[in-house]
């Protein structure tokens, strides 16, 4: 049987589909990596195209890595794929400005700054312009300059568009980042996107070799590119339209990051010849689960539209859970879980949440049940101190002009060159425009008697400080000079650690974090060796640490993982919640008052609940602790919950009982005493004398709360519409219960949460 026999109608199509552009809408589990790979194959093998001649980009190392490897094994030895790029967007962009960004200006031994050091920069820019960094926080303005360089907007640009103080000081200093980037010799993760765009746009040589080289491109997650990788398709494709897009518009949920999800809409406007071909059976998920999150995701109206349909089992229904509060919440997850896994068989669980701040409770939780589980997007491993110390080590090596790096490691570990020493270096770089190297090297200089010992007459710096960095300045030279005689980076790491005696505290301290460390570093060296191994230099190695993401650090072995919704998409689990839906959390209180970034949270709820193969479970708390308040406030069912049929949903409360202890061993289990009615049914029974009637299953409660319908009013406000309140400002009215000056309003405030108010107190206007 050939491999193409497996492939369902329109894989197939997908797969032999020639001649003109192909936009393929792959729906969540429909098997788009297998088309991937399978039309890649038939290029090779049926097509005789070379290679070096297909470029395959995707999001992540994984996926790339996942994609590669089945190509391999499907091939079966019978072609060499030594030339293929099959990689991420960023690798993609390194390996064309490593070989070619001379001709654009750009250094080949650039260094790749990571969020840490992009954050240092801005910390030490923000502190020589004297800001107040609380008001401009570091993150913050690396935010706003990478939404700027999202859209490719130059820093000079941001300056003559800014219309208020604070957006012009953030545009100084997006200029003030560039200058610092430049005279580090270092791109951020932006400018590997940017500058490679750069590159083909004024080296026409350049970009007419790279359009000769892929003649077939392709694309995957083609929803979550943004302009700068647009304009870099663009660009690439000059020369032939032999492009395959894949992608899904329902999981376009990256618009924070700079994502644009018209690239994928109109995609057949930009490429007026495309094809376009729909995968809509889903191999994943049960149908139950397939029609709820496709009722949900039907709300949207940017979409080009599909169904997604299975050849699977209806399966169970959805499961909704209402705690009390956050903690009985968690406690019913733990729980659940606790009683699946024994019959699971080793299947996994996936407990997914909006925000990272919903794992503390979880977590509490299935450590009371003693569960193991692992938490997906902590802190990974490239990021621990010690192995950031390492690896920057390795960067000065390559480039003593990085300073960021330069100050991680110049008293690391403690060599005599303290923080005063450090601050004067500092100052002596920003007077005569220099990296933190030619400031020390320039220190030095000015004073070339200081190993002898002769006064600092020059530098300011004590003699005792200039002999500490003499010593470091030649230790500098001998890991530089190791570097360049090609010395393979298991040995320049195991040479850093023996001469610069990097484990001696760690060795001694004889704690279990210390220990941890230990075990850190010996798995670096282990990473050493297999980059050793696949014939990498110290650059490839580098690369490979810097472009690693929380996606790529995702335990396959793992039973039980918490992750955010952002960090889920791409994975599957058989059982799934989804924690915290709430009004003002899920979807979340910055989306409310926009359609467009509500439309983004909705497809987040798809992306989630399509992550279920067998069972999924909605969960929420009827009352939750928000912005560190002393006392938890109530909540509303998020609107993502109304959206699911009821007759899919089944409610997991127990009974919706109540029981009330009136005295020792007197035990009241009747109707649940939740309204009016019920109340006076309840005494019109006593005083006809009645016995209650024989326990019995109650009927259950509406599965799913609903919202008020937008045709309610208060005051001439329609639910859904603004209003603005003399404390809290400007809300959106999400529910009314009852009728005139005695209503009760649910409103949401972005900062101060949802807020039930009565309507004749609450002195509310339209806004």
């Amino acid at each position: 049987m050939s491999p193409l026999d497996r492939l369902n109608p329109p894989q197939l199509e997908a797969v032999l589909h020639r001649g003109s552009p192909l936009l393929i809408l792959a729906g969540a589990g429909s098997g788009k990596t297998r088309v991937i790979t399978h039309r890649v194959t038939t290029l090779l093998e049926q097509d005789g195209i070379a290679p070096q001649n297909i470029l395959a980009v995707t999001f992540t190392n994984k996926a790339a890595g996942e994609m590669k490897e089945r190509v391999t094994h499907m091939l079966q030895g019978r072609m060499a794929l030594g030339g293929l790029w099959m990689t991420t967007f960023h690798s993609a962009c390194v390996r064309i400005l490593r070989r070619d960004g001379p001709a654009a200006g750009i250094p080949k031994e650039f260094t790749i700054y990571d969020d840490d050091s992009q954050t240092a920069l801005v910390k030490q820019i923000v502190r020589e312009l004297g800001l107040d960094d609380k008001v401009y926080a570091p993150r913050a303005l690396l935010s706003r300059i990478g939404h700027w360089k999202n859209l490719g907007i130059s820093a000079e640009q941001a300056m003559r568009d800014s219309n208020d103080p604070k957006t012009e000081r953030a545009a100084v200093v997006f200029e003030h980042y560039q200058k610092g980037l430049r005279r580090n010799q270092a791109l951020d993760f932006d400018d590997l996107l940017l500058e490679t765009v750069r590159l083909l746009q004024v080296s026409p040589e350049t970009a007419l070799r790279y359009n000769e080289r892929f003649r077939h491109i392709l694309v995957d997650e083609y929803q979550d590119t943004n302009r700068v990788q647009y304009e870099l398709i663009r660009l690439l494709t000059q020369m032939h339209k032999e492009i395959c897009v894949v992608g899904d518009e329902d999981q376009s949920i990256y618009s924070w990051r700079g994502a644009d999800i018209r690239n994928i809409l109109e995609f057949e406007r930009d490429f007026p010849s495309a094809k376009t071909i729909r995968l809509e059976q889903n191999y994943r998920s049960t149908k139950n689960v397939l029609a709820a999150a496709g009722a949900v995701v039907a709300r949207n109206t940017a979409r080009k539209g599909k169904t997604l349909w299975s050849d699977r089992e209806a399966g169970e229904l959805i499961g909704f859970y209402e705690g009390a509060d956050a903690e009985q919440e968690a406690l019913f997850i733990a729980d659940t879980i606790a009683k699946y896994l024994p019959h699971a068989g080793g299947k996994k669980v996936g407990v997914l949440y909006r925000t990272n701040g919903q794992s503390r409770l979880i977590e509490e939780a299935l450590r009371r049940y003693r569960l193991k589980y692992h938490v997906v997007g902590g802190l990974s491993f490239y990021e621990r101190a010690e192995i950031k110390d390492l690896t920057s080590y390795l960067r000065v090596a390559l480039n003593p002009d990085d300073s960021i790096s330069m100050l991680r490691i110049v008293n690391t570990p403690p060599r005599g060159i303290g923080s005063t020493t450090v601050e004067k270096l500092e100052h002596l770089a920003l007077e005569n425009n220099l990296s933190l190297w030619g400031a020390i090297q320039a220190a030095i200089q000015a004073n070339p008697a200081s190993r002898l010992g002769a006064a600092p007459e020059r530098s300011g710096l004590a003699s005792r400080a200039l002999g500490a960095l003499a010593d470091f300045v030649q230790f500098v030279n001998d890991l530089r000079a190791l570097a360049l005689s090609q010395a393979p980076v298991l040995d320049l790491l195991k040479w850093i650690i023996e001469r610069t005696r990097f484990t001696a505290a760690f060795e001694t301290a004889g704690d279990p974090e210390a220990a941890a460390r230990l075990e850190n570093i010996q798995e670096l060296l282990n990473a050493a060796a297999d980059s050793t191994e696949r014939g990498e230099d110290v650059s490839d190695f580098l690369d490979h640490a810097a472009l690693s993401s929380d996606a790529d650090d995702i335990d396959e072995r793992a039973q039980i993982s918490l992750l955010t919704l952002h960090t889920a998409k791409g994975l599957e689990f058989s059982l799934v919640f989804l924690a915290g839906l709430e009004e003002g959390l899920f979807p979340h209180s910055r989306t409310l008052e926009s359609t467009i970034e509500l439309e983004e949270e909705r497809r987040l709820c798809y992306v989630g609940m399509t992550r279920a193969q067998d069972r999924l479970v909605l969960t929420r708390a009827q009352v939750r602790r928000r912005y560190g308040s002393e006392m938890p406030d109530e909540t509303e069912p998020s609107r993502f919950l109304a959206e699911v049929p009821p007759e899919l949903v089944n409610d997991l409360n127990p009974n919706r009982r109540q029981r009330v202890q009136r005295a020792a061993g007197d035990v009241y289990d009747g109707p649940l005493l939740n309204s009016a009615e019920n109340i006076r049914q309840f005494f019109a029974q006593r005083g006809a004398g009645q016995a209650l009637p024989p326990s019995k299953p109650a009927q259950a409660a509406p599965a799913v709360p609903r919202p008020a319908p937008a045709a309610n009013e208060s005051r001439g406000i329609k639910v859904g519409g603004r209003v603005r309140h003399a404390k809290y400002g400007v809300g959106v009215l999400l529910r009314r219960e009852g009728e005139g000056g005695e209503a009760k309003l649910t409103i949401s405030f972005p900062g101060h949460g949802l807020k039930k108010l009565v309507e004749k107190y609450a002195e509310l206007e339209s806004a």
